[in-house]
């Protein structure tokens, strides 16, 4: 039985926190006092000094308390505790005494010898303290037990965390230390119990309690309510350690984790911010390697990831991270040489194979992440994240009943994973949906839509697929599954997931997903559009083998979509202009950089257009077989720097002058409009939130005429106090100076797409005058700058009426179609015009579409589809829907007279 779906934080409440004292302690107020407290001993003082995170100050107190190694064995034990949050291991060991370190201290050389990867030394420290029965001597028998997981004797592992629970129940009462490695070996034991996670977390309030002033309770409870995917639990226990110490490595590296789970651009900044405090912290450097390679940065990922290994080569976290990163490089040498060598650690390691698998996954291979997750799953088949990275892109790439299976397994092992929760409610309403197959697609329709749908879907599919194959010149495996779901939470969760993904549509290859427009309301997107982009990735996934840059796929399914239908894909706006103009956006050479980690909020839909101008200026400049070519290089495992020399004769310099210069060009006069003269385009981003445009649709900037005019004159040649100006014109009912410089405005900026821009007031101007033929025409021409103006299409099709244009009504009406198709109204005048140009595929089309809508009067309906039908040549099926609107309305008669003339005829 799985939970109902609601959120992980109420999950964890009400199941991780059970029977838990109360949580929400903190390090005490006095703590970070700078003030030296002269009441207190000098180690007391020192460790005040330590735990606010005023290190220097604390082995000023320390040096003279712990001379050549000599000393108190509690300051010695301290000093070393400072020096290893700082990364100074040698000089920690040094303090503790070296090869010549007593028992008592023999643990914490144990773990300074275990961050630099010396790990038989480590060993034998560890079994000194545990065997000398050193006051922590069940810290160091702790530690000898996750040295036996990490080297892959698991058994042995397990029973020594299970020895822990009978210290914690035999035992009155416990130092915090030992409170703490009970909860780690707790947490342990919770791969094969996870209602134990709750007795961890009970431990280490406890060691909280115990331990007062300490952080390292609280790192620990944030890293375990991050690891159960509780990130706002999570981010509060960090910041009460960094509220005193705001340069807790530990805690700043939880914090990045956690954005980094949410998808924060700035985790890499917080992991800097602990490297700044511990430069030799490996875990840090994990990560920052880890970001850079789901940023595709190999290089970057590469030189962090030599870094950490140089401070602790015994770090499998590190070494699968190499592997991965080798894997993306294409260097098949040293990847096998470091799988060799992580193997040398632990045969069984299952973090190597289940990192390649979601580095794998993050990079679109997603029969990689399928054949490395196996793997890991093979060497442990308790790696609950490896088997649902396992099972989640095996849903991705068709393997749907082993998918399943596999997500049910690691969900039973891993109940409070919201990601295995979700997929599989989603999975449990597939029975609610139909599979339509066609001759290179097999479409998902929800029940509900499918009628509606299932024409026009497999006509676009189809129609999609022809001209693709005929420009790529090639065809990505088929058949390709194409799944819309009528709720964005669903596709995002089938998707990620977990809901909240903003777009509308992910390709896997040959698996795509995308939103039903019925999961947006009429004028978000246009469905036709983004299903033939999702389609143009199947294409450049297949011919690259999954090796192509995102910026790259991304960039060209925009342009693909303008390749098809002028007015599809991301229009260039004002806003984006300026941006590209004011630096905030990357050069050409790091495009990817907006898509990965995009630094605004903008930056991402910025990125899309941008990627699809480069496309424009390729294609133009230097042809169709430039663009694949770089397809089929990256297939080889070249980057796009040595393609773009190969193939454009640039390097990183020239490739960014040369698009830069054809942006200046394309975009003269706009450019010249809205950056080189002041207008309120110049405000910053930021503060305009997440619109693409800056006028408020219908409401003037500024509302006093005299104002906007004075503006006007002060800037003729800025395009936003032109648009303000004629849009307060247009409401005050100045419709003739109105017009004059809502046409300036145009000539500006000629492509401008927003519904409220100048063309559609000059429509409005143009009807009030009874200028029925000019209005249309102003609304077609904004028609086509924009894919998703619903309105714009229904108001031009309504004047087409009024001028009885036949051909534009209905092609405006098709056009609102594209956006949303679920307005009966909308599909029965279709019919009627494509019955007047003899088109009765199309009739039969839009008497379904009305039928499916579920219409007041279902016999009309049904009569009207067998007038189709038979129109169409299918009289048996026109007999078949007159006999349901018989059925309804049995004395109908027109139904009547027609059956009556079927049989007459013969038909």
């Amino acid at each position: 039985m799985r939970f109902p779906r609601r959120a992980i934080r109420a999950f964890l409440a009400g199941v991780l926190l059970l029977g838990a004292p109360v949580h929400g302690h903190g390090l005490p107020e006095a703590e970070a006092t700078p003030t030296r407290v002269q009441s207190r001993s000098p180690l007391e003082e020192a460790r005040t000094h330590f735990h606010a995170g005023r290190y220097e100050d604390a082995l000023d107190v320390l040096r003279p308390l712990t001379r050549r190694g000599r000393g108190d064995p509690a300051a010695r034990k301290l000093h070393a505790r400072v020096l290893q949050e700082q990364g100074a291991y040698r000089e920690g060991l040094e303090i503790l005494g070296g090869d010549a370190t007593p028992p008592e201290l023999a643990r914490i050389r144990g773990e300074l010898l275990l961050e630099m990867g010396r790990l038989d030394d480590a060993e034998a420290a560890f079994q000194l303290s545990a065997e000398s029965g050193a006051p922590d001597a069940a810290v160091a028998r702790l530690h000898l037990g996750e040295m036996a997981f990490m080297r892959g004797d698991r058994d042995e592992a397990m029973a020594v965390f299970d020895s822990f629970i009978d210290l914690y129940n035999r035992s009155s009462s416990l130092d915090g230390e030992t409170t703490m490695a009970v909860a780690r070996a707790v947490t342990y034991l919770g791969r094969r119990s996870p209602a134990l996670f709750q007795d961890a977390l009970k431990a280490y309030d406890e060691a909280a309690e115990q331990l007062t002033g300490d952080p390292r309770p609280l790192v620990a409870v944030g890293d375990l309510f991050l690891s159960k995917y509780a990130s706002p639990d999570a981010y509060d226990e960090y910041r009460r350690v960094l509220d005193v110490n705001p340069h807790h490595p530990d805690a700043l590296l939880g914090r990045a984790r956690a954005q980094e789970f949410d998808g924060s651009p700035e985790a890499i900044a917080t992991a800097r911010q602990a490297l700044e405090t511990n430069p030799n912290h490996v875990g840090a450097r994990i990560l920052v390697a880890r970001i850079h390679l789901r940023a595709e940065a190999v290089e970057a990922a590469l030189e962090e990831i030599r870094t950490a290994l140089e401070v602790n080569p015994a770090s499998l976290e590190a070494l699968a991270v190499l592997a991965a990163a080798q894997h993306l490089a294409g260097d098949a040498a040293g990847f096998a040489a470091t799988l060799r060598r992580s193997d040398g650690l632990n045969p069984d390691y299952p973090g190597l194979y289940s990192t390649l698998a979601q580095v794998s996954a993050d990079t679109r291979k997603y029969q990689d992440a399928v054949r490395f997750a196996r793997e890991a799953v093979r060497r442990d088949p308790r790696a609950w994240d490896a088997l649902g990275i396992l099972a989640t892109n095996q849903l991705r790439t068709g393997a749907l009943s082993e998918g399943r299976r596999n997500m049910e397994t690691a969900f039973s092992g891993d109940p409070y994973n919201p990601w295995f929760k979700n997929t599989l409610d989603l999975l449990d309403t597939w029975a609610n949906y139909r599979t339509v197959e066609t001759e290179h697609f097999r479409i998902m329709l929800h029940e509900r839509e499918a009628e509606l749908l299932e024409p026009y879907v497999t006509h676009l599919a189809e129609e999609a697929f022809a001209a693709l194959a005929e420009r790529y010149g090639t065809e990505p495996p088929t058949p390709i599954r194409l799944e819309i779901y009528p709720s964005s939470a669903d596709f995002s969760v089938r998707t990620l997931g977990m809901v909240g993904l903003g777009a509308l549509g992910v390709s896997f290859g040959s698996t795509l997903v995308m939103d039903s427009p019925s999961a947006r309301n009429a004028g978000e997107f246009n469905w036709e559009s983004t299903l033939w982009h999702e389609l143009a990735h199947a294409f450049h996934l297949g011919i690259s083998e999954h090796n192509v840059p995102r910026w790259f796929s991304e960039g060209l399914a925009v342009r693909e979509q303008r390749v098809a239908r002028d007015r599809w894909g991301f229009p260039v706006s004002p806003v984006y202009l300026q941006a590209w103009h004011d630096g905030m956006m990357p050069p050409l050479s790091r495009m990817n950089e907006a898509f990965v980690r995009p630094q605004f909020p903008q930056q991402v839909v910025f990125a899309y257009t941008q990627a699809s101008l480069a496309f424009d200026w390729i294609e133009e400049d230097y042809g169709f077989q430039a663009i694949r070519g770089f397809l089929d290089g990256y297939r080889t495992g070249r980057d796009t720097q040595a393609l773009a020399r190969e193939i454009l004769g640039l390097d990183d310099d020239e490739l960014d002058d040369a698009f830069d210069a054809y942006l200046r060009e394309r975009f003269r006069t706009e450019l010249a409009a809205v950056v080189d003269i002041p207008s309120p385009l110049s405000a910053t981003l930021e503060d305009r939130g997440n619109d693409a445009e800056v006028a408020v649709p219908g409401v003037p900037v500024l509302r006093d005429l005299e104002t906007m005019r004075a503006r006007v004159r002060a800037q003729p040649g800025a395009f936003q106090p032109r648009l303000e100006l004629g849009q307060a014109l247009v409401a005050a009912g100045e419709m003739d100076e109105a017009e004059e410089h809502l046409r300036e405005a145009l000539r500006l900026f000629p492509r401008y797409p927003d519904p409220n821009g100048p063309l559609r007031q000059l429509a409005r101007i143009h009807e009030q005058r009874g200028e029925i033929r000019q209005a249309s025409d102003a609304l077609r021409r904004l028609g086509s700058l924009n894919e998703n103006v619903y309105e714009v299409y229904r108001d031009e099709a309504r004047l087409r009426r009024l001028l009885e244009d036949v051909a534009g009504e209905r092609a405006a009406l098709l056009k609102a179609v594209e956006v949303f198709p679920y307005d009966p109204d909308l599909h029965a005048r279709l019919a009627e015009l494509h019955r007047a140009v003899g088109d009765t595929d199309g009739l039969v089309r839009e008497r379904r579409a009305v039928l499916s809508l579920d219409p007041v009067d279902r016999a009309e309906a049904h009569f009207r589809l067998a007038q189709a039908l038979v129109a169409n040549g299918d009289a048996r099926e026109g007999r078949r829907q007159l006999l349901r609107a018989l059925e309804i309305a049995p004395t109908y008669e027109p139904a009547l007279e027609l059956l009556l003339e079927l049989r007459g005829g013969g038909s």
